[in-house]
């Protein structure tokens, strides 16, 4: 089924439905651990949000809040019901590949939603740690998803300034 925007993107099954029908979509209030990647102000944003039982740090609950294309609905939708029951380490291991994977394969030009979902959830998962002694399998340096999130937020920045000049000039 080919969804339309300016260049037709053949969408799997399994995007279509959680695009229709997310699961785990909306605002955690009891949540221990959540961030976003992304940006509202210029396209697509993902916000993660997690329960963590302390002491076994297994992720009970997992949302998310998300705005942007079918894909990225689908990814961060995917990505939450992914997490749940896992450790933080497990769930850490999971890649925008994996994502991508679960979903019925994502079209090449959206592999970014996946980066977002991992970017997001990695973030969190630092953000569970950050008043708590962080365990040896954290890494210390940022891992290519979270590099990539960071880039693609800065990208995103520099846009929104181009556009907005060319506004004020036009």
């Amino acid at each position: 089924m080919e969804m339309s925007s300016r260049v037709p993107l053949t969408y799997s099954r399994k995007v279509l439905e959680l695009f229709r029908n997310p699961k785990n979509l909306g605002k955690m209030e009891e949540a221990n651990a959540e961030a976003m990647a992304g940006s509202l102000a210029c396209g697509d944003m993902i916000a993660i949000y997690l329960k963590v039982e302390d002491g076994t740090e297994r992720i009970l609950d997992a949302k998310f809040e998300s705005y942007g294309c079918a894909a990225n609905i689908a990814a961060a939708s995917t990505l939450t019901e992914m997490v749940k029951g896992k450790t933080l380490e497990e769930a850490w291991r999971i890649s925008w590949r994996d994502i991508s994977e679960d979903l019925g394969g994502l079209p090449s030009v959206k592999f970014h939603c996946g980066v977002l979902a991992v970017g997001a959830m990695r973030r969190a998962v630092r953000a569970y740690y950050k008043d708590k002694p962080q365990s040896e399998w954290l890494p210390k340096e940022l891992t290519p998803e979270e590099r990539q999130a960071l880039e693609e937020e800065k990208l995103m920045e520099i846009l929104e300034r181009r556009v907005e000049r060319i506004k004020a000039e036009g």
